[in-house]
């Protein structure tokens, strides 16, 4: 029972490591792409999913909200992979595949889940290109940093 203990803040400090670590990554190519691809008010679309229509109209502030909420969507989301982690082996032995599933998952939850309940109300119907696109970058961007910062700094 002692020996348990001793390990106790190692792996605690593993799990933030990885979070940290996949979530950062991940958040940061994310929200590049989605500038370049986009546009640079790509954060205030982001607030716009707490908001509404109003946060277009935003300044620094709504701007920082959508950059807070971008990461606290990646953090999220490499907080879900390290927990499922925990007991499904396979997604740290085999991080290249599980990676590219994760982020075509993260994609449609997203796309299909998310954006729809938000206040944006977004919904299809989806044009063909932007759903591959969509998929492929979440798989990179998204899924491969995740997968692999769990894979490096969760024992």
């Amino acid at each position: 029972m002692i020996g348990d203990s001793a390990h106790q803040p190692v792996r605690k400090r593993d799990a933030v490591l990885a979070i940290a670590v996949g979530g950062g990554i991940a958040g940061t190519l994310d929200l590049l792409q989605a500038c370049i691809l986009f546009g640079g008010r790509i954060p205030l679309v982001i607030a716009g999913g707490l908001l509404g229509r109003q946060a277009f109209q935003g300044g620094a502030v709504t701007y920082v909200l959508g950059v807070l909420l971008h990461f606290f969507i990646a953090f999220s989301a490499a907080a879900i992979y390290y927990a499922a982690s925990r007991n499904l082996t396979f997604l740290k032995e085999h991080p290249l595949v599980c990676g590219l599933f994760f982020g075509i998952a993260v994609e449609l939850v997203m796309s299909y889940i998310v954006l729809p309940l938000s206040a944006l109300h977004a919904r299809g119907p989806y044009k063909l290109n932007d759903v591959l696109l969509g998929l492929a970058v979440h798989m990179v961007v998204v899924g491969l940093p995740i997968s692999f910062s769990v894979r490096r700094f969760a024992k």
